[in-house]
């Protein structure tokens, strides 16, 4: 039963109220299940559940009135809702909107509110159409928000295509559109920018929910602007005094767990500690790559992490189910085991250690034992959706040439300073030795090359500048066509031939992850749909990944999930130092920065 195909309560009210009166027969009855009901945050044992057409008809302490075709003993078992990621990009997965499904499923994942803001960089409106219409043909809910900011910061990148407040206004009609994606540029908010503030407007006067994105320390009068301008949630809280602003100005603090960043534990203390209204507070993953889907979970392994930070399993689990619901206006369609609402529901043995032994979606077993139970159906990608990267030329290893000032025989250049396990980088500063004109990377002080290659309109553009915190060693070089949030093509490396080789790779295939070593290919991950995604099934892209992971740390590098950090080089709404095919930017002021300072 697809979103398609799910028939509204309107349509079907009906016949719920005659299965909950015993006059009709139910589809599905769930019979001893200990139902976890998160309106009232209490465990109801020995309860049963009926359902109709893809909807919950009766929550009781009996349902032998409405007995119908399919009757399953929950064995004392946990009954709880299906799990709700609240802020997620798909294409961090490097999944379409059906593999992403098919991975998520036995996690128990049943709903998600989708941000697919990198195609859009990519294919603009179109892009995001692409994702909204596969996304209506999975067996879960995936409700999509209209991009915001493509590009995220004008003035500072280019991007593939534009996200113009005409385009958010089109979006609102689509039927599975649930609101405005991260309102990421929080400077054009705060100082009122017309456009900013048109697509906030066509948002909430389509009566959906505007995202935020404030990737700022400042709780000073920039965050009061912001909050002014709309947002009503956000999820780039990294510490307790971060999660309480927010909710205090009315926002919910969506406190996010992915691959690489790990805010949950630093702010959930607001709850346990600080004892603030859970309501105010979300789940979500924001990022999650193939791998850690695979190995790892989803939503499961959140609500587990935030319970083993010291939350109650029950406030846990609001946080992932109805919480979410309520914030995007669902609270009577999904987010809960109650009548009305969509059967998506989930058996557990064990509220802590959540294993995921079957899930239900529309009252329908979509996975039973980690083994998805269903199909997910694909799109039919047009051909251009697969022809995104265009250098315009063949890159050589002069492209990677950094020039010295005239004269010089050293430099004191800025240096992007990666943080593990969180977004932000630091600006750093480093003398960086010249030979025969060019300025040289430090292998023994752990500083590398990076490079921003042009790839929307093949016009050979390289920008180049320093990274640190990688610790790759030897010669090599590691691409990506995953370059948030302009998505072009990122590159660092020690070795500028290799550079050269890793980037030219990428233009044969289409776009991807690859890295070099000693000019010989180590780890390819082909992306061929729009330079993002895979169509492969999620095991095959981990694997790939996986491989990409080795090849990283064969080269020397020892950070935690360091291809997501790779990966954000390039977002330049999010502090300090950021590379876009500008130039180097400074996020701290949001402006174009020289690469080497005056000495």
């Amino acid at each position: 039963m697809t979103e398609t195909s799910l028939k509204s309560w309107q349509e079907v009210a009906p016949h719920l109220i005659a299965v909950a009166a015993g006059r009709e027969a139910a589809d599905l009855v769930i019979r001893g299940a200990r139902v976890v009901n998160v309106h009232t945050r209490e465990v109801l044992e020995n309860w049963d559940v009926a359902v109709a057409q893809g909807r919950i008809a009766y929550v009781g302490p009996d349902a032998s009135h409405c007995l119908g075709r399919e009757v399953i003993d929950a064995e004392g078992r946990y009954l709880i809702p299906g799990l709700c990621d609240a802020h997620m990009h798909i294409e961090s997965g490097m999944l379409t909107p059906a593999e992403f499904a098919a991975a998520v499923i036995p996690h128990g994942t049943t709903s998600m509110f989708t941000d697919p803001h990198e195609i859009a960089n990519v294919l603009g409106l179109e892009g995001v159409r692409l994702m909204h219409d596969e996304a209506a043909l999975q067996p879960v809910n995936i409700f999509t928000q209209m991009p915001s900011c493509a590009p995220s910061a004008p003035g500072l990148e280019t991007t593939g295509r534009e996200i113009t407040p005409e385009d958010v206004a089109e979006a609102m009609t689509w039927p599975g559109i649930i609101g405005l994606g991260e309102m990421m540029n929080f400077p054009g908010v705060i100082h009122g920018d017309d456009k900013m503030l048109a697509e906030i407007a066509a948002t909430q006067a389509a009566g959906k929910t505007v995202g935020g994105h404030y990737a700022s320390p400042d709780l000073g009068p920039d965050f009061h602007a912001y909050a002014a301008g709309g947002p009503a949630d956000d999820h780039e809280g990294t510490c307790e005094a971060d999660a309480i602003a927010r909710v205090r100005q009315g926002m919910r603090s969506m406190m996010r767990l992915g691959s690489a960043w790990y805010d949950v534990e630093s702010q959930i203390t607001a709850v346990t500690e600080k004892g603030l209204d859970p309501r105010g507070f979300i789940l979500c993953t924001d990022d999650s790559h193939s791998g850690t889907l695979v190995n790892d979970g989803h939503m499961n392994r959140v609500v587990r992490h935030a319970i083993a930070c010291g939350c109650d399993p029950l406030i846990a689990l609001q946080m992932a189910t109805i919480n979410t619901a309520t914030h995007f206006g669902l609270e009577r369609e999904l987010g809960s085991i109650a009548p009305g609402r969509r059967a998506d529901m989930i058996l557990t043995s064990d509220l802590t250690e959540l294993p995921i032994e079957r899930v239900f979606a529309r009252g329908v077993t979509v996975a039973q034992d980690g083994v998805i139970a269903v199909d997910c159906p694909h799109l039919d990608w047009p051909a251009h959706a697969r022809d995104t990267v265009k250098l315009g030329k063949v890159l050589e290893a002069g492209d990677f040439v950094i020039e010295a000032p005239e004269g010089a025989n050293s430099v004191t250049a800025k240096v992007i300073g990666v943080v593990e396990n969180q977004a932000p980088t630091k600006t750093l500063t480093a003398d960086l030795q010249v030979a025969d004109g060019t300025v040289e990377p430090d292998e023994e002080n752990d500083i590398a090359q990076i490079a921003l290659v042009e790839r929307h309109r093949g016009t050979g553009g390289v920008t180049n500048g320093f990274v640190s915190g990688f610790g790759y060693k030897g010669r090599m070089a590691m691409a990506s066509t995953v370059a948030h949030d302009s998505h072009h093509m990122i590159v660092v490396g020690t070795s500028r031939d290799d550079m050269a080789l890793a980037a030219n790779r990428l233009g044969e295939v289409g776009g991807g992850i690859v890295v070099f070593k000693d000019g010989e290919e180590i780890a390819l991950v082909e992306l061929p749909v729009a330079g993002l995604m895979s169509d492969e099934p999620a095991a095959t892209v981990a694997a790939k990944a996986g491989r990409m992971v080795e090849a990283m740390a064969e080269c020397g590098c020892t950070l935690n999930n360091a291809y997501m950090q790779h990966s954000l080089l390039a977002l330049v709404v999010i502090p300090e130092l950021r590379i876009s095919d500008l130039g180097l930017v400074d996020v701290t002021k949001f402006e174009l920065t020289e690469l080497f300072e005056e000495n």
